[in-house]
Parts: C-alpha cells; sequence; structure tokens
C-alpha cells in the first residue's frame, strides 16, 4: 500500500518536475533584442501608419503559422512570443486601430487613454520589466508616478478624510500606520498576509500547463488547494477578511480601495485578487512615456519584421475573405470566442458550455474624458491617481449603487478614480503645450443603456444623451471639488458608458476587465478547466480570460498561451531574464 503510494507520488512530481522546468520548444528570450532608444515619434500620421493598418486580402501575408484576433496586449503579446521565434503571424483587430485597452483616441486637439493608467511591477531588473523590455525590443520608456501614488478619499466635503498611499514595502506600512495610530497589528497582519497568499498563484498558472488529467487530479484530491495559499484563500471575501482585522471602519475602506482595479465590491471580491493588486504596487507605480499608443506601437514592428502583420477589418466590408493558418488564438475574450466567433453547431458543444456556464460577464467601465485648457501646475494636476467614496461604507454604496436605475444611480456614483494622463507623462509638455487631461473611471450597470446599443454610435438618441450628460454633471462635481482649478477651464468632456465600450473595444456587457473577477474566477475548478487550449483542436486562448485582468494579467495569459504553443514554460525563462540580462548571459542582438 504505501510503496504504491510513494510510487504514484513520484509519478506525480515527476511530471509536474517536466511541466515546470520543461524546456524542450524554442525560447523567445534566448537573445536580447533590446535596442538603443531611437527618438520618439510625436507625430500622429507617422504612428498611425503603423497603428492604422485597414485590412485588404492582398496583403495578408501567405503561409501563416498563426493568426490572432484581438490586438489588446494579450494578443499582441502572443504575437510577438511567436515572431520572436520565427513565426508568422496575422493580428486581426475589429476596431480601426490597433491596441485594444491600450489605444487611445484624439478629440478637439487632446489625446485620450481609454486603458492604462498606472502598472507596477516595473523596477529594472525585474521579470515583468525585463520581459516588457523585449517584447518592444527596449524602446518603450517608463516614467515613475509620484510618491504617493494613490490618494483615497473618504466623506462629503464637509467631512472629508484624505489617506496616502506610498509605495515602498516599507514604506507603504510606515505611512499607513501614521494614518491610523493603533492599528498596527491589524496594518502588519494584513501586508502579511497579502504577500503569503499572493505567492501562491504559482499553482495557477501549474494548473492551466499541467495536462488536463493531472490538473483535474490536484483539483479532485484537493492538493491544488493545500498546496496553495492563493487557492485556500480564494473563496474568502476581501470584506470577510479586512473585517476579521480591524474594526476601524476608514481602515478596512483604505485597505479595500483598490478593488475597482478589477471590479468587484469588497465583499464580492476574492481576497486572493485583492492581494494580488496590493503586492504589485508595492514596489510602486508606472506610465508609459509618450501614452498608452506607444506600447503597441512598438510591439507590431516586430510581429511585421517576422513576416506577418496587424490589420483592423473595422472598413474591409462585407466581402467574405478566407485566411487560413495551422492555429488561431483569440485575445477576444471568452465570451465572444465562443459565442460569436464560432459556428452554432461548434458553440453548443459540452465542454464549451460547461467553460461558458464557469463564467459570467464583468461590471461595465463608465469613462470621463475631460480636455483642459493649462499646464499641470496651473491646475494642480500631479502624477498619481485619486480614489474617491463618497464614505467608507463601500459595499453598502456600491450594492445600492447597481441595483438602482440609471437616473436615481447617476446622482450617488459610489466609486470615482481620477488621474490626470497628462501630468503622468513627461512628453506631454512637449506634445500638447498648454493644455491637460483629466480622467475618470468609475463602473455602470449595462442594463441602463442597453436599449441604445443598436443606435448610431455617434448619434444615439437625446434619452441616451440626457442620462449619459447626468452621469457627467454629477462626477464632475465631485471631481471638481477635489480640482478646484480645473472647473473654469474645461474645454472639451465627453463619457464613455458600457455600450462604448461595447462598440470600440468589443466588450459584451461594456466590461473593461473581461469575465467577472468575483470569488467564482478563483476556484480551482475552474483555473484547470479555463486554460490556452480549447476544446476546439488548435483553437487557443490568450489574454485577461486566460489569466487576469489588467495590462499584467492579460502579459501573464499570454505568456500562458505561448508556454503551450511553444512546449516551454515561458514563465520560468521570465523569471530568470532579469540575471541573464543582467550578467549578459543572453546573446546580444547584434
Amino acid at each position: 500500500m504505501w510503496i504504491a503510494v510513494v510510487v504514484i507520488s513520484l509519478a506525480l512530481v515527476a511530471i509536474m518536475i517536466k511541466y515546470v522546468l520543461g524546456t524542450s520548444g524554442p525560447n523567445p528570450f534566448a537573445i536580447d533584442t533590446r535596442e538603443p532608444l531611437k527618438p520618439m515619434v510625436f507625430d500622429r500620421k507617422l504612428k498611425n501608419k503603423v497603428l492604422k493598418q485597414g485590412f485588404l486580402a492582398s496583403k495578408v501575408p501567405q503561409d501563416l503559422d498563426a493568426i490572432v484576433v484581438g490586438s489588446g496586449i494579450g494578443g499582441l503579446a502572443i504575437a510577438v512570443l511567436l515572431a520572436k521565434v520565427g513565426k508568422k503571424v496575422l493580428v486581426l483587430e475589429q476596431h480601426d486601430r490597433a491596441g485594444g485597452c491600450c489605444h487611445t483616441f484624439t478629440e478637439q486637439g487632446f489625446e485620450f487613454d481609454v486603458g492604462i493608467h498606472y502598472i507596477g511591477e516595473l523596477l529594472d531588473h525585474k521579470p515583468m520589466r525585463c520581459v516588457i523590455d523585449q517584447l518592444t525590443n527596449g524602446q518603450l520608456q517608463w516614467e515613475p508616478l509620484d510618491n504617493p501614488f494613490d490618494r483615497v478619499v473618504l466623506g462629503p466635503p464637509e467631512n472629508r478624510r484624505i489617506y496616502p498611499i506610498y509605495s515602498g514595502k516599507k514604506r507603504y506600512i510606515d505611512e499607513l500606520k501614521k494614518c491610523f495610530p493603533g492599528e498596527e497589528k491589524a496594518i502588519d497582519e494584513y501586508v502579511r498576509l497579502s504577500k503569503k497568499v499572493a505567492n501562491g498563484i504559482w499553482l495557477m498558472i501549474l494548473l492551466k500547463l499541467l495536462p488536463t488529467p493531472l490538473a483535474k487530479f490536484l483539483v479532485h484530491t484537493g492538493l491544488a488547494t493545500r498546496l496553495s495559499s492563493f487557492f485556500r484563500y480564494a473563496s474568502r471575501s476581501l470584506t470577510d477578511v479586512v473585517n476579521e482585522l480591524t474594526q476601524n471602519k476608514d481602515l478596512r475602506a483604505v485597505m479595500c480601495y483598490i478593488f475597482g482595479t478589477y471590479g468587484k465590491m469588497p465583499k464580492e471580491a476574492s481576497f486572493s485578487m485583492h492581494s494580488l493588486l496590493l503586492c504589485h504596487y508595492l514596489n510602486g507605480a508606472w506610465y508609459p512615456k509618450g501614452g498608452a499608443s506607444e506600447i503597441a506601437y512598438h510591439m507590431i514592428p516586430i510581429i511585421e519584421k517576422a513576416g506577418g502583420a496587424v490589420r483592423d477589418f473595422n472598413t474591409c466590408g462585407q466581402e467574405e475573405v478566407h485566411v487560413h493558418a495551422p492555429i488561431v488564438i483569440s485575445d477576444a475574450g471568452i465570451f465572444n470566442t465562443y459565442e460569436h466567433l464560432l459556428p452554432k453547431d461548434v458553440q453548443t458543444m459540452p465542454a464549451i458550455q460547461k467553460q461558458l456556464s464557469m463564467v459570467q460577464h464583468g461590471d461595465g467601465g463608465l469613462s470621463i474624458f475631460i480636455g483642459v485648457d493649462g499646464t499641470k501646475e496651473e491646475l494642480g494636476l500631479k502624477a498619481d491617481n485619486y480614489f474617491i467614496f463618497p464614505e467608507n461604507n463601500l459595499d453598502e454604496l456600491l450594492e445600492g449603487y447597481m441595483k438602482g436605475n440609471g437616473e436615481e444611480s447617476s446622482k450617488k456614483v459610489p466609486l470615482i478614480f481620477v488621474a490626470s494622463p497628462s501630468a503622468k507623462d513627461p512628453t506631454w509638455p512637449e506634445r500638447k503645450p498648454g493644455k491637460s487631461t483629466v480622467t475618470v473611471v468609475s463602473f455602470a450597470n449595462y442594463a441602463w443603456f442597453e436599449e441604445w446599443k443598436d443606435d448610431k454610435v455617434k448619434n444615439r438618441s437625446i434619452d441616451y444623451k440626457e442620462l449619459k450628460e447626468a452621469f457627467i454633471n454629477n462626477i464632475l462635481e465631485a471631481v471638481t471639488e477635489i480640482f478646484p482649478k480645473i472647473k473654469d477651464r474645461i474645454e472639451y468632456v465627453d463619457a464613455g458608458t458600457p455600450i462604448t465600450n461595447q462598440h470600440y473595444i468589443g466588450a459584451p456587457k461594456g466590461e473593461i476587465y473581461g469575465a467577472d473577477h468575483g470569488i467564482p474566477r478563483f476556484s480551482v475548478e475552474l483555473n484547470a478547466t479555463i486554460r490556452p487550449q480549447t476544446p476546439i483542436k488548435n483553437l487557443f486562448l490568450t489574454g485577461q480570460d486566460v489569466m487576469l485582468c489588467g495590462f499584467a494579467g492579460a502579459l501573464t495569459g499570454a505568456l500562458t498561451c505561448g508556454s503551450v504553443i511553444l512546449n516551454r514554460n515561458l514563465h520560468l525563462d521570465a523569471i530568470g531574464l532579469p540575471k541573464r540580462v543582467k550578467n549578459g548571459n543572453n546573446k546580444k542582438k547584434e
């Protein structure tokens, strides 16, 4: 009996080691491809020659190795990874420009980012920084935000409390303790527990790389939960964990404030997901120099150099064009892929329906774009972010807001994220002198706007415009209380609702973080089931819905997808990349 157990255990260990350490496939990071920095391109027409390339059948590369659907970071990253090992990849985008949530748009002379607000883990010689350097040949530059990088605002103007959030593993804790004397033990335990839980994320990745039978074995025997602190806490809500640590309601709110970056109110959020975000920003926060469009701008040439292309089919007309490749990779999200891109008879496959039954749509995103006359110095804008809450009872506020009707809820928006992209970007004064931008992000129920989803995008009904205007006016009132100097200098303002997101970024229900990131998303069974391989042979998933939301989550999804396709653990390569690059062990690109 014991001999059999030992043999089985050793066999399991051997298989896991094979998939953790397996390096049989080609390595896209084998050569250090960083190049000396080239002058930044600020001419929009020149940049659009790269970012806005329309689809023409005559321009489709021949003998493709792969087709990628969607040009968000998950799609572009997997295309670059394949290009770096000599694969010819065609990336197709439904919008009129590449980038997904990394694209920018311009209105009345103001340039706005739609999805990139700040990113963590970008210290030099950290794995994520090194991976991005390789995916952009070292051309994408990053600017650190101020410290404090976030400010949490609680309460109405007459009783407003503002808590600064600092980066730095020690300083984060020290500054929080200054704000909450007597809560030292709770703060220490919160950070300790978050680090412990976040460190268990490795098993989520492993479940998606192991053969399905072995992954299922780890799930059904309970080993996956026992092996990983991440999964042990995955079913516990953020509210439950935080409420056990302290009775101080403001501190509870400050511990929870960053839930807006993955889109679930604290009582529906997994503490495991939240722990990742806390740790993600402990070392600081960064913003891309030149704006978010720099990301796609420096990735596309690498795809093209390998013989591939990035094309938008927004203007390709109704002509049916057949494009063939041995594999197809979807960065369009699990719902778009399974419910819209597959033939009807394939959609009904039990394995497809099982995966769809395990996920639900995330909440819709609401964005407000503000163009202001004046420099950041004149307007009091800095390279930081504000999270504004009417009070510290976050769950109650969010729940009431989402359950109300649109008109009622427009008067009581419970979370307002405010940032100035122009203040974060050191190139802005040269590109747009004397002007500034402010971006606001919140959430909105898709149902509030759904009746107008089929209206012409730039000419929706008056009822839609009035509801949108109600949200704009009420949110602007809160924003200008924090930034009074912008109030009389606003030259442009507009909002993007869930149906705006549906049109421009292909979000089925206007969600900005893909499939919902509530507690069910982090079950071991779901993470062993939804993986890069789909039930359709040679169809793969990449991006947010494979791993986690946001830039870092989508990039991790691309690394996971690449690991499966190339039969090589790219996560392990990424972890070792800083040391190899620093020591010069990679052969430098000639």
